[in-house]
C-alpha cells in the first residue's frame, strides 16, 4: 500500500510517509544539525512495517525561527509533552548521535507503561560519557564534516552559514546536559556503531547495556559516524529486523490523550514556508536555501 502525502504534526513532528493502518511507530531523533526531512527515504523503507515520525528541531527548515528551548532538561520536556498525544501502540525511539541522546533522556522521562517498547540509538556513546559541559571549539569546517554537510554546502556561503547555526544551536544545548543516575529503563535497547566512525569504537558503547533491563544488543555495520544516507539501506535492514523481532506485549493501560487538530498535510517541497511571515510576493531567500540544505542527505 502506498503511504500517504507526509504531513507534520504540530511545530515538532514530521511523518514523512503515513500509513492508512497503525503500524509500529517509530520516532526519529536527529543528529546535530540534521533535519526531519533525512527521514524519508527510511519511511518508505520501513513501509508498511513502520510508520516513521521525526523530530523538526529549531533553527533549521520550516523552525528557522523558532528558538531552540535554553537546556537539555527543558528540551527533554518539551519533546515528551509533544510526543506525548502520540505515543499509542507499540513504539520505538531512534536516535544517532545527539539524538541517541536525546531519545534515551526522552524515554527516560515518559512515566512507566509509556515509554518505547525499542530504543536504538546509533552512533551515540553512553549517556554517563556526556559529562563534559565544556564546548568543544571545533572549526567551522569541521563541524560541517562531522555533520555530513561539509560537500553539500561548500560552494554557498549563505548555505553553510545555516548549516553551521543549526550544528552550533544543537551543540550549545548539548552542553547544558548532565547525566544523572537513575535505575535503568524497561525497553529493549539496540546500540549500532560504524566500522570505520572517528570518533567512537565498538568497545566504548558496553556501557549502554546497564541503561536497560530488558534486552541490549550491539551491532557493527560499514560505515562512518553517520551511517546512512539516501544510497546505503543498512540502517532500514538493521531496524526491520529488531522492529519485527520484538515480541507481543499486551498493550498498557493508557491514561487520557488530548486531541490533537493541528496534523496538517504537506507538501514536502514546501514545507518551509509553513512559518513564513513575509508576503507571497517577496519569496523569502534564506527559507528556500534552508530548503535547499535540508533535502534528504542523512539520518
Amino acid at each position: 500500500m502506498t503511504p500517504g502525502r507526509p504531513r507534520v504534526e504540530g511545530d515538532w513532528l514530521l511523518v514523512p510517509a503515513p500509513q492508512q493502518h497503525r503500524p509500529f511507530r517509530l520516532f526519529c531523533f536527529p543528529h546535530a544539525g540534521g533535519d526531519a526531512t533525512a527521514y524519508l527515504p527510511l519511511a518508505h523503507a520501513l513501509a508498511p512495517l513502520a510508520e516513521v515520525w521525526a523530530l523538526r528541531m529549531p533553527a533549521r527548515g520550516g523552525r528557522g525561527r523558532h528558538p531552540m528551548p535554553a537546556t537539555f532538561d527543558r528540551l527533554v520536556r518539551t519533546v515528551v509533552a509533544e510526543l506525548g498525544p502520540h505515543l499509542e501502540g507499540p513504539f520505538g525511539f531512534y536516535g544517532q548521535s545527539l539524538g541517541a541522546l536525546l531519545a534515551f533522556e526522552t524515554a527516560r522521562a515518559l512515566p512507566l507503561g509509556r515509554r518505547p517498547r525499542l530504543l536504538v540509538t546509533a552512533s551515540a556513546q553512553p549517556p554517563s560519557a556526556w559529562t563534559d559541559g565544556r564546548p568543544q571549539h571545533r572549526d567551522a569546517e569541521e563541524l560541517l564534516r562531522l555533520a555530513g554537510m561539509g560537500d553539500l554546502v561548500s560552494a554557498d556561503p549563505e548555505l553553510r552559514e545555516i548549516a553551521l547555526h543549526a550544528i552550533r544551536t544543537d551543540l550549545e544545548v548539548r552542553h547544558t546536559y548532565r547525566y544523572r543516575p537513575a535505575p535503568p529503563i524497561e525497553s529493549d535497547l539496540h546500540t549500532v556503531v560504524g566500522d570505520a566512525d572517528p570518533m567512537l569504537g565498538a568497545g566504548q558503547l558496553d556501557d549502554w547495556a546497564r541503561h536497560t533491563s530488558g534486552t541490549f544488543g550491539l551491532t557493527v555495520v560499514p560505515g562512518g559516524h553517520l551511517l546512512a544516507t539516501v544510497e546505503q539501506r543498512g540502517p532500514a535492514e538493521l531496524l526491520t529486523s529488531l522492529i519485527t523481532s520484538r515480541p507481543a506485549r499486551p498493550a498498557e493501560p493508557r491514561g487520557p490523550v488530548r486531541p490533537v487538530g493541528s496534523a496538517r498535510p504537506v507538501d514536502l517541497d514546501h514545507l518551509y514556508d509553513l512559518d513564513r511571515t513575509d508576503r507571497p510576493d517577496q519569496p523569502d531567500l534564506r527559507r528556500q536555501k534552508e530548503q535547499q540544505w535540508s533535502a534528504p542527505r542523512s539520518i
